[in-house]
């Protein structure tokens, strides 16, 4: 297979949490060395100039919904995968929160196919946790971990009753599966369209407290500490739940925890007069809030940063505030907005990339978000500093609900790699 040799990089390698200038030569599809500036660069066929430019390991995106099977209006393998690929995304753990829910392995296996076929960049599914995503039955986790799971979760649905969930966590800790749930009180937040305080009250709309985050994640810690699972809140959103998930790892339970970036880059305020592209689960906090999660990931307390991407089509977001459907896409946006936490000085690059691939691909059992010898080659280039200005209308992505139409950004992908094969921009090659 072809050696490719990536010349004059700005290595940034979130395992070492470096960030030096380098070359990177690749063969057969992996990371076959790392070489100084100075060093004798060895042949390649293929040479690509990056130009001082940041070269990554690829992003692992924990928590990306595609329609399919059964909404493939919203978004399909195709489209995402596009999308994907040019915002330096090279796999896409993928929801099981379809119109069809994947609770079985014949299910999983479609979408599995689909996506190979479709995509250009990695396919990692998750499972639903009980069958129909109903709460009430749990899904045959062995089966389904054959056929290809890498984790199991009802989305956004609280799996309410206990004893059902604490069933699933057992079985699921005996094959060493891991659980990703969201951590909410259904009865505090449902209906809920915003956080609670002064801005919900003076704009009229329903809303909940965060502190229903804090109890549904207490209870979650509780039956994990019971069974001894593996868990993973996929979305921490308030400083209220961070002194449990504070206290889980100090006791040694196996407990990671993400937040979207949406979540990390914006807050209750952006809402402004009822933007519905800002409406997203859990709704957008408080300033304290954000800038506590930010803490939290510098800490290492938060450890995944996603792009929660769940594309709505036009029909269902121009309604009343209340009434639109929660998310926003986030695949092509979730670098450019990622790097804000870089140029404000929160993270450096290093530990940005920690989060958006190495410690989703640990997590998960994954072999990407490394720049080691022996990884596979899936790999970003990006300029950190380019700026420009978003429009919904050029992104990939059939769904177009971004919070992020109009903003000033910075930070653009130049190509993307994944396996050496080069899956953007699709005109240029290798």
């Amino acid at each position: 297979m072809t050696r490719i040799l990536f010349t004059d990089a700005r290595l940034v390698d979130p395992g070492a949490a470096t960030d030096t200038g380098g070359h990177l030569l690749v063969e057969n599809g992996r990371i076959a060395a790392r070489i100084p500036d100075g060093a004798d660069l060895p042949d390649a066929p293929v040479r690509v100039d990056c130009g001082g430019q940041c070269l990554a390991p690829g992003i692992v995106d924990f928590g990306v919904k595609v329609g399919e099977p059964g909404e493939r209006h919203k978004e399909s393998f195709k489209t995402a995968g596009r999308a994907a690929a040019a915002g330096g995304v090279t796999t896409m753990v993928t929801r099981p929160d379809t119109l069809t829910p994947i609770d079985n392995p014949e299910t999983l296996e479609f979408a599995l196919r689909r996506g190979i076929a479709a995509s250009p960049v990695r396919i990692a599914p998750m499972a639903a946790l009980t069958k129909g995503r109903a709460g009430q039955e749990m899904t045959e986790i062995g089966f389904l971990i054959d056929a290809g799971a890498v984790a199991f979760t009802d989305g956004d649905r609280v799996l309410e009753d206990t004893r059902v969930f604490q069933r699933c966590l057992t079985y699921a800790a005996g094959l060493g599966a891991l659980v990703s749930a969201h951590p909410q009180d259904p009865g505090l937040s449902r209906g809920a369209a915003a956080t609670s305080g002064k801005f919900a009250t003076l704009r009229g709309l329903p809303a909940v407290s965060p502190m229903a985050e804090r109890i549904g994640l207490e209870r979650d810690l509780a039956l994990v500490e019971m069974t001894r699972a593996r868990y993973h809140a996929d979305q921490i959103t308030s400083r209220a739940a961070l002194p449990a998930l504070r206290r889980a790892r100090a006791e040694g339970l196996d407990v990671s925890a993400g937040i979207s970036i949406h979540h990390l880059t914006l807050n209750a305020l952006d809402v402004g007069p009822y933007r519905t592209f800002f409406k997203v689960k859990p709704p957008l906090r408080d300033e304290d809030d954000r800038l506590a999660m930010v803490e939290a990931l510098r800490e290492g307390l938060i450890d995944v940063v996603c792009s929660m991407h769940t594309p709505q089509d036009e029909e269902s977001k121009r309604l009343p505030f209340e009434e639109a459907a929660s998310g926003a896409v986030g695949l092509e946006t979730l670098l450019p907005a990622a790097l804000r936490l870089y140029h404000s000085g929160d993270l450096d690059l290093p530990a940005l990339f920690r989060a958006l691939a190495l410690n989703p691909a640990r997590r998960l059992g994954l072999e990407g978000g490394r720049l080691t010898p022996g990884a596979p080659a899936d790999l970003v280039l990006f300029d950190p500093d380019a700026p420009f200005v978003l429009d919904r209308a050029t992104l990939q992505s059939k769904s177009k609900n971004t919070p992020f139409d109009g903003a000033k950004m910075q930070g653009r992908v130049a190509g993307t790699w994944v396996g050496g094969r080069r899956v953007f921009p699709l005109e240029s090659s290798p």
